[in-house]
């Protein structure tokens, strides 16, 4: 009985291990992450206005990423209809969200969660109270893969 309760523990311990390892590279891991442009530049002294639509509206999300929830304020976001983890543009739809306010460096890790310039682009956007915010959308594949072709 000793033997199998050690078993147990030794591979529930295994499986936490990996699961905080794949969190951390997921969420927080400068490892894989190659910006494919340059990055705007993000002042350490201000504070920033984001749009969140997806997984980014769940606070664990944000606490995971940014190293705390922060509060989000619910907002919408005329113009673009939500497509699963991305925003296109759309004349008379609406997206609904939330705006968050973070540091530079949580701007940083948002980038780098939103894989800024690999995965996602940043854009700013008007939000349906004329305040104009951060949002991230899907790099469309064919215009990637276009600008590729002229880059090089």
């Amino acid at each position: 009985m000793k033997k199998i309760l050690q078993r147990a523990l030794l591979t529930v311990s295994a499986l936490m291990i990996l699961t905080v390892g794949y969190l951390w590279l997921t969420f927080a891991s400068p490892f894989g992450y190659q910006p494919g442009v340059e990055l705007p530049a993000i002042d350490d002294n201000a504070s920033y206005s984001v749009f969140v639509y997806g997984t980014l509206k769940r606070p664990w999300v944000r606490a995971l990423v940014m190293g705390r929830a922060g509060t989000g304020l619910p907002a919408t976001l005329p113009g673009y209809q939500q497509d699963a983890l991305d925003i296109k543009p759309e004349p008379g739809a609406v997206t609904e969200g939330l705006v968050i306010t973070v540091t530079g460096s949580e701007l940083r890790a948002l980038d780098r969660y939103e894989r800024l310039g690999v995965r996602y682009e940043r854009l700013e956007v008007t939000l349906q109270n004329g305040e104009t915010v951060w949002v991230y959308r899907l790099i469309d594949p064919l215009m990637q893969e276009l600008s590729d072709e002229l880059t090089n």
